[in-house]
C-alpha cells in the first residue's frame, strides 16, 4: 500500500471513529437523527463535486444504478447500528462490527473480485474472530443481567421515554449480548456495501465524492419514506441536536469518501481491514468516558481484532 493510500485510510479511521461516537450518543432518536443527517451530509458535500471532477468519464445510468443500490444498502446499515448502539456498549457494537466487515470482505474480495491475499491475511480472520470472542465473554454476564432484569421488571417504561434494550439474541443456541447480536449484522451490511461500492467506483469510474453525495440524496428519500408520524418529531431533533448533526453530515461521509479514494489506488482487501484501527480509537473512548465496564479487558480484546486486521493486510 502507498503512503498516500495508507494516510488516506488512516485519516478515514479517526473520521469514522468520532462520527460513530456522535452517532452513539443519539442513537436511540434513529430515524429522524439519520434523515437530518443525510440532509447535512448532502448540504455539506454537494458544492463539492463539481471542483472534485463531477462524474468524471461515468455514465449516467451506471451512476444512477450505483448510488440507487447503495443508498438502501447504507440505509440498511445505518438503522442495524442504531440499533446496536440503542441496545448495547458503545465498544462492544463497534468492534464486533468492524472485525466481522473486513473479514466477510476479504472473503468475498478472493472469492467474486479474484485478489489474493498472503497467507498471513487468512491467519488475521482467525485473530479477529478471537478478539470477537473474547469481547462476547466480557458482555456474557452482562448480557444475562439484561435479560434477567427484563424478565423481572414489574412496569412498562413510559410511552414517552427510552425504549427498552433489546433481549440477547441466540445463535446456535449460545445467548449473546445485544450489542455483539447487532454488532455481528452491521458486520455484514458492512461487507454488502463495501464490496458494491468498490465494484461502483472502480469498474464504473465514478468520483468518490459525487457518488457519496448521490448516496445520501437517496438515503434522504428512503429516510423519509420510513419516517411517518415520526416526521413530527424532525423539527425537535433538529432544534436539539444541530451540532452533533453537523459533525456527523461533515464526518460520515469524508471517512468514506477517503476510503472510496484509497479503494482506486490499493486492493481492497487491504483497505477495508487497515481502517479498522478506529476500533481502539472507540474502545479508548468507551473506556475513558462512557467508562464501560473492564475497560483493561476490553482494550485488550479490541487490540486483538486490531491486530488480526493487521495481518489482513500483510
Amino acid at each position: 500500500m502507498s503512503p498516500t493510500a495508507l494516510a488516506l485510510v488512516l485519516a478515514a479511521a479517526v473520521c469514522h471513529a468520532a462520527w460513530n461516537i456522535l452517532a452513539h450518543g443519539v442513537s436511540r432518536i434513529g430515524i429522524p437523527f439519520l434523515w437530518w443527517g443525510a440532509v447535512a451530509a448532502s448540504l455539506v458535500w454537494l458544492p463539492l463535486v463539481p471542483a472534485t471532477g463531477g462524474l468524471g468519464r461515468a455514465r449516467p445510468e451506471d451512476f444512477a444504478i450505483g448510488v440507487v443500490v447503495s443508498a438502501a444498502l447504507h440505509c440498511g446499515y445505518m438503522l442495524v447500528l442504531q440499533r446496536g448502539y440503542a441496545g448495547g456498549q458503545l465498544s462492544t457494537v463497534y468492534a464486533t462490527a468492524r472485525g466481522t466487515g473486513p473479514t466477510i470482505t476479504v472473503i468475498v474480495a478472493v472469492t467474486l473480485l479474484g485478489e489474493r491475499p498472503s497467507p498471513a491475511a487468512f491467519a488475521g480472520i482467525a485473530v479477529i474472530l478471537a478478539g470477537i470472542v473474547a469481547i462476547g465473554l466480557l458482555d456474557r454476564e452482562r448480557g444475562a443481567a439484561a435479560a434477567s432484569g427484563l424478565a423481572t421488571a414489574s412496569a412498562p417504561a413510559p410511552a414517552s421515554g427510552p425504549s427498552p434494550r433489546p433481549r440477547p439474541g441466540r445463535i446456535l443456541g449460545v445467548r449473546l449480548d445485544p450489542g455483539i447480536a447487532w454488532g455481528l449484522a452491521t458486520g455484514v451490511a458492512i461487507a454488502i456495501y463495501t464490496v458494491w461500492d468498490a465494484h461502483a467506483v472502480r469498474e464504473w469510474a465514478i468520483p468518490p465524492v459525487a457518488y457519496m453525495v448521490g448516496c445520501t440524496l437517496g438515503e434522504i428519500l428512503l429516510y423519509a419514506a420510513m419516517l411517518g408520524r415520526r416526521h413530527r418529531e424532525l423539527l425537535p431533533v433538529v432544534r436539539r441536536h444541530w451540532p452533533r448533526i453537523l459533525l456527523f453530515g461533515a464526518l460520515s461521509p469524508l471517512s468514506y469518501i477517503l476510503v472510496l479514494v484509497a479503494i482506486t489506488m490499493a486492493p481492497v482487501a487491504l483497505v477495508a481491514p487497515m481502517r479498522e484501527v478506529s476500533v481502539v480509537l472507540v474502545s479508548l473512548f468507551g473506556a475513558v468516558v462512557l467508562r464501560e465496564s473492564r475497560p483493561g479487558c476490553r482494550l485488550a480484546a479490541s487490540a486483538l481484532v486490531v491486530g488480526g486486521i493487521a495481518l489482513l493486510a500483510v
